[in-house]
């Protein structure tokens, strides 16, 4: 008997999902193959359909100002940036300018670069300063896909950040599978485990975790 219950997703079924349903252009291919050649860079670049998923999302909910936590090489900054209407702005954080210095490039040829302000700093100042300079409720969009052991003290900024009615997309909330392992106590697992657990009795947010890349949170804020 057939049951509707969660398919595995084989090679064969995300070869076949990315064949009928990613819309991915030279730029972003072009930046996705030489990210993937970096170190550690296929491990921690987001997969190209959730980068589209992203700017489906910015396109569903209208906004105008995203907030990224954790830019890499910008694939996903790309994406988003190419979502918003004239006049909307990407603000992307990341610890080091290496790694968007690598994006701008890619971000340039797509025409989208005056879109994205990239700030380069720790990122708990970083968003303390942009609370200071925007003020609460400044942001449509937030997306966090930085440093996990952060996650939660990230989370909490961008909620202050992002309107009510606002989305916030956190990423990797499955951690390669990580979190449902005892053994894994590393800080990062630990993190995401303490965040999803406190997500899911949140009065501020209304959430779903989709079990789509390695685990994406969606939680709209209240």
């Amino acid at each position: 008997m057939l049951v509707a219950d969660q398919i595995v997703a084989t090679q064969e079924i995300r070869d076949y999902v990315r064949d009928v349903s990613l819309r991915e252009d030279p730029i972003l291919a072009e930046l996705r193959a030489l990210t993937a050649n970096l170190p550690a860079g296929a491990a921690m670049q987001v997969m190209a359909e959730e980068a589209q998923l992203l700017a489906l999302l910015i396109n569903l909910s209208g906004a105008t100002s995203v907030l990224e936590i954790g830019t890499f090489t910008g694939y996903s900054t790309l994406c988003m940036a190419r979502a918003l209407p004239p006049g909307g702005t990407v603000v992307t954080c990341d610890i080091s300018a290496r790694w968007p210095a690598i994006a701008m490039d890619y971000w340039k040829r797509a025409k989208v670069d005056g879109r994205i302000d990239v700030r380069i700093g720790d990122a708990r100042q970083t968003l303390a300063a942009l609370a200071d300079e925007r003020g609460p409720g400044s942001f449509d969009f937030a997306f966090i896909d930085a440093d996990k052991a952060g996650y939660g003290a990230y989370f909490e900024a961008a909620l202050t950040l992002v309107r009510p009615g606002g989305l916030i997309v956190v990423d990797n909330t499955l951690f390669f599978g990580r979190v449902v392992d005892p053994a894994a106590q590393d800080a990062d697992t630990v993190a995401i485990r303490a965040l999803n657990a406190s997500l899911r009795d949140d009065p501020r947010v209304d959430i779903s975790l989709l079990t789509m890349a390695d685990g994406i949170t969606l939680a709209r804020k209240r």
